[in-house]
């Protein structure tokens, strides 16, 4: 089988810069071997001698002859980590939030990846339910750790039916092996209502807990359920009361982990926490926060940010009106912080965005889109000078919303200055420096 690497960039003056390959150019092999992914690239760059197999825009291949410093880059970026073809999910998790998403959006919203190379370089979370032997033996030679691993349950009958997959009942016997080869993990359970928790979720923590170091940290996140469940198993979200519950158990798994481990181990996401109108955690519990990208302590973190930024004192002259956009969820944790600021001749509103897209179900603040901010908006009277919008509801290193639609038009329908807060240094900033 054929499978090449598709260049989309490359750095100027940088090594492949100075020998002529271009975005476009194709790279069907280093030194003689084809490659996979930038795993094995990485491995055969790493020489002071190499060839290059690369096909132009215009079909005509060439080798490239490089000599370089060992460990030295050669500047190029790649439509896909992955060369061979990302590697789907085999499974029909009765929560899978891709079988959710709304009709008539981006092709790649609908692509359901249970790729272990993935998992390894940008830490998306894994099912094991595809892997071969092959694979475990490559994760062995090339130590690729951690990976992260979606455990649910450690129950196999019952992770088989929640995965509608006979080969998800095995997972304890897959950590087990990859922890025997020295791969640590990150594990995470997508908790449903009378399905996964109660002694079930009990027995999961201990289960893992009991392979710690090996598993590293185990995050608790609630079942997400937009209005697009026409064809979808049937499933409840967590109550004020069973959330407080939920965090009263971890609670003792995490004292029990302190005292022994020095860490939590287990932690909750938000919403847990926020559903239950508890204190969310101090920094400390977090151990360095090592699911942070998963939304385990993306509060924390902002209040963090929030009260440790150092800005500037402003001062401004005349009114000025800024509106913030936020979930629902989150206006409980914005609306006491923007109550203390006094920052003269600035009137702050925090707009809580309702969201028609998913669902009023989904009050998270990063799966707002721009129509429905826009809507939010539109619909309120009164002064306002600009509008400032959560980074975390953009896709990754660009300006655009889940719904495909972009800040600039955001900012145009708005027809009002839109900036972007990507965190709570961000926003303090953008608050006393708004005219700066």
């Amino acid at each position: 089988m054929s499978y090449y690497g598709v260049v989309t960039m490359v750095v100027p003056e940088s090594i492949a810069d100075q020998t002529g390959i271009e975005a476009g150019d194709k790279l069907l092999a280093v030194n003689g071997r084809q490659l996979r992914d930038i795993i094995d690239l990485s491995f055969a760059l790493a020489d002071d001698y190499i060839e290059l197999l690369i096909e132009k825009t215009d079909g005509e291949q060439e080798i490239i002859e490089i000599e370089k410093e060992y460990d030295e880059d050669l500047g190029l970026h790649f439509e896909s980590a992955v060369f061979d073809g990302i590697r789907r999910c085999a499974n029909q998790c009765i929560f899978c939030f891709v079988d959710q998403m709304a009709p008539n959006m981006r092709a790649s919203l609908y692509v359901k990846d249970d790729d272990y190379r993935m998992s390894f370089l940008y830490g998306n979370f894994v099912t094991l339910t595809n892997l071969g032997e092959r694979d475990f033996t490559r994760i062995k030679k090339l130590h690729l750790s951690p990976l992260y691993i979606s455990v649910h349950t450690t129950n196999g009958p019952l992770r088989a039916k929640m995965l509608h997959n006979k080969n998800a009942g095995n997972i304890m016997q897959h950590i087990n092996k990859l922890i025997e080869s020295g791969i640590e993990l990150h594990t995470q359970v997508v908790l449903c209502p009378e399905i996964n928790d109660g002694v079930i979720l009990e027995k999961t923590i201990a289960d893992l807990y009991q392979l710690h170091p090996g598993v590293q940290s185990l995050a608790i996140v609630p079942v997400g359920l937009s209005r697009y469940r026409e064809h979808c198993h049937p499933l409840k979200g967590f109550t004020a009361a069973q959330a407080c519950h939920i965090i009263s158990m971890v609670a003792q798994w995490q004292k029990k982990s302190r005292s022994e481990t020095g860490s939590s181990f287990v932690y909750l996401s938000d919403e847990f926490y926020i559903a239950a109108a508890k204190p969310i955690p101090s920094d400390e519990f977090y151990d360095g926060f090592p699911q942070l990208e998963n939304g385990i302590g993306l509060v924390r973190n902002f209040l963090t940010e929030w009260e440790t930024a150092k800005t500037a004192s402003s001062v401004y002259t005349a009114p000025i009106h800024l509106d913030i956009v936020c979930g629902k969820s989150a206006e409980k944790i914005l609306s006491p912080l923007i109550r203390q600021l006094t920052i003269p001749n600035l009137h702050i509103r925090l707009v809580p965005v309702e969201n028609h897209f998913f669902g009023s179900d989904i009050t998270v603040t990063g799966l707002l889109t721009g129509r429905d901010i826009v809507k939010g908006l539109s619909c309120l009277t009164g002064e306002r000078d600009g509008v400032i919008i959560p980074g975390i509801a953009l896709r990754t290193g660009e300006n655009v919303f889940l719904d495909d639609s972009t800040l600039q038009e955001v900012e145009q329908q708005l027809n009002i200055p839109v900036r972007v807060a990507y965190g709570g240094a961000d926003l303090r900033e953008l608050l006393y420096g708004w005219t700066r």
